[in-house]
């Protein structure tokens, strides 16, 4: 569900001094652009506005029957996961509401794992010699990070327009019981908008694991964020893990980060009954119970899974020009130099763009010279080392239109002039 634009050379780079001069020409306008990382508008963020007065006074006993204000519900609020459960495809039993960010679910379930092991582990993760687990790439820095700080070794396999690489997992994790696990972002992957396929879901859930403890940590971040009228949904997952014999291996993971206040959303993980009980029992120990107010004042402010699509498709108004101007521009200035490719996502929050190789650090580095902040190129694989030194991961939600337009075509300056520099050194 993603295109990739890459068009034979048809024809030469500008000269070197010509660049050079366009260069100078682009420092001197004094930019204070930023494309570094998704995060929604201020005009995005305004959607959600009159959730701020949610609930209102009166309103803090939600449809159970449960005030919302004490103590209690390590589940979360019922209301906002039943609009959820129909929104990843998930059973509401199976289905917990947390806090605002799903990058803390996933982190706990990591050192849960490292701290306790899964119930089928062998011993608790932090006590095995090594543990190792599997990266898309491109992948989205902060489960890298995740995996860097609680020392799990990162191995890089290949992101395709279907998802991982099914049949390299398959290969890996065969025979190698310290891979305990792999990152997945079934619906507009981070970054290239790949969209997983039921083919590749299924054999990543059925494939055979020499761990007896390997998991899958399915982070559907992007689940309901469409950039086209086509609304694309990735593979009922855990229903066909359960269908496989093994369904306790996926964990799923999504919020309303983008959907709402990105500092004040709701966070969700949907798993196993066997999966939650593990998660439950070790939450606990730290918790007596989210946020159900928020959660409360996100269920009345929805009103239902259609009122969730409604409110994206807002979003989407705002959001696809500024990925249309990415993409045009990219067209229009590197098309015919046969330097640089990039994805046409339908979804999700990003662009990949594939330069020259060995130049994404010149680019960077020529960019933020130039007043453009970009994501770091290596950003998008384990270890911050891409070895092709290419990738570079756009993100133009936050600025401005017209600020898009601008950073975009310094950008595509920046790629001409990197691509022209390692021409001319060889």
């Amino acid at each position: 569900m993603t295109t990739t634009t890459s068009s034979p050379a048809t024809a030469t780079l500008p000269p070197l001094a010509e660049l050079q001069q366009a260069y100078a020409e682009l420092k001197a306008r004094g930019l204070a652009l930023d494309l570094t990382r998704g995060k929604p508008s201020a005009e995005q963020l305004d959607l959600a506005e009159p959730m701020l007065a949610l609930p209102g006074v009166g309103q803090h006993t939600d449809d159970t029957g449960t005030d919302t204000r004490n103590y209690g519900g390590l589940d979360g609020g019922l209301a906002i996961r039943r609009i959820f459960a129909e929104l990843l495809d998930v059973p509401v039993e199976q289905l917990l509401a947390g806090g605002n960010a799903s990058l803390t679910l996933m982190h706990d379930v990591v050192a849960y794992a490292e701290l306790f092991g899964f119930p089928e582990s062998p011993t608790p993760w932090a006590r095995e010699e090594t543990v190792r687990w599997i990266c898309p790439v491109p992948g989205y820095d902060r489960h890298f990070t995740i995996c860097e700080a609680l020392g799990i070794e990162m191995i890089p396999v290949p992101m395709t327009a279907d998802g991982p690489d099914a049949e390299a997992v398959a290969a890996l994790v065969a025979d190698d019981p310290t891979i305990k696990g792999m990152w997945v972002v079934p619906t507009y992957s981070n970054p290239d908008g790949a969209v997983v396929t039921e083919d590749v879901a299924r054999a990543l859930v059925s494939m055979p694991a020499a761990a007896p403890d390997f998991r899958i940590l399915w982070d559907n971040a992007y689940a309901v964020h469409h950039l086209t009228d086509d609304e694309v949904t990735s593979p009922n997952v855990l229903a066909l893990a359960e269908r496989a014999g093994n369904p306790d291996r996926v964990l799923l993971f999504a919020s309303t980060s983008k959907i709402t206040f990105a500092g004040a959303g709701v966070s969700f993980l949907a798993s196993s009954p066997a999966n939650l009980a593990w998660y439950k029992k070790h939450l606990s120990a730290a918790s007596i119970g989210p946020d159900k107010i928020n959660h409360l004042r996100h269920a009345l402010f929805f009103g239902s899974a259609e009122g969730v699509r409604e409110h994206m498709r807002r979003h989407r108004e705002i959001l696809a020009p500024k990925f249309e101007a990415v993409v045009q521009i990219l067209a229009e200035r590197l098309g015919a130099y046969g330097v640089a490719s990039w994805t046409e996502p339908k979804g999700g929050y990003f662009v990949s763009l594939d330069v020259a190789p060995g130049t994404a650090s010149r680019v960077v580095e020529l960019a933020k010279e130039a007043g453009i902040a970009l994501t770091p190129a290596g950003a998008t694989h384990p270890y911050g080392k891409d070895p092709e030194n290419r990738n570079v991961r756009l993100a133009p939600s936050m600025p401005p239109l017209e600020e898009v337009r601008t950073a975009m075509d310094g950008v595509a300056t920046c790629v001409l002039l990197a691509a022209a520099e390692a021409g001319s050194a060889r």
